[in-house]
């Protein structure tokens, strides 16, 4: 296997994770929603962090690999 197919893998593990996670936990507490009459704003400002934190210490260690 080469070096390329061992990234999309664990990239794809990263993925399963994260959406297994956001499907049990949820939003996270400082997500913002706005609800009024038959309107719902939903914008995942802390899970955004979160999700960009992960994603970004995964390319950041897959870089050191390489």
């Amino acid at each position: 296997m080469t070096g390329f197919g061992k990234i999309f893998i664990v990239i794809g593990a990263v993925f399963i994770i994260i959406g297994l996670l956001w499907t049990f936990i949820g939003k996270l507490p400082g997500d913002i929603t706005f609800k009024k009459g038959n309107v719902t704003f939903y914008f995942p400002i802390v899970t955004s962090i979160v999700v960009s934190i992960i994603l970004s210490l995964i390319f950041y260690f897959i870089g050191k690999i390489r």
